[in-house]
């Protein structure tokens, strides 16, 4: 099993910007691609952004693009989100998952193919 954590998120005013990590342990080294997701109040949970661990190439959902940035740290097994350029609509619980499939990233915008997922980081925007 492998575990994810969360942290980083928090209240900030649109236009601002957060920084969420994930930090995973256990057996994630048979782990390919990490993500993010989120879950705005009364809506499904959905796809933020991907990243594959070992060739690094990501994908976003289109809501997000060119305002977040997620990145890796293999040495520390992190993955990160840079959110830039906030809005209110980008309020939501996001959640870290990770997946044990080896699939190409436009495959991997859907929750089904991930595997493991941290308890999620409350993200507030207001206006």
């Amino acid at each position: 099993q492998a575990q994810l954590v969360e942290s980083g998120g928090g209240l900030v005013q649109a236009g601002g910007s957060l920084r969420l990590s994930c930090a995973a342990s256990g057996r994630t080294r048979s782990t390919y691609v990490r993500a993010w997701f989120r879950q705005g109040p009364g809506k499904e949970r959905e796809f933020v952004a991907t990243i594959n661990w070992v060739a690094g190439n990501t994908d976003y959902a289109d809501s997000v693009k060119d305002r977040f940035t997620i990145s890796k740290d293999n040495a520390k097994n992190t993955v990160d989100l840079q959110m830039d350029s906030l809005k209110p609509e980008d309020t939501a619980v996001y959640y870290c998952a990770a997946s044990r499939r080896l699939r190409a990233l436009q495959d991997m915008n859907v929750e089904e193919n991930y595997d493991y997922w941290g308890q999620g980081t409350q993200v507030t925007v207001s206006s």
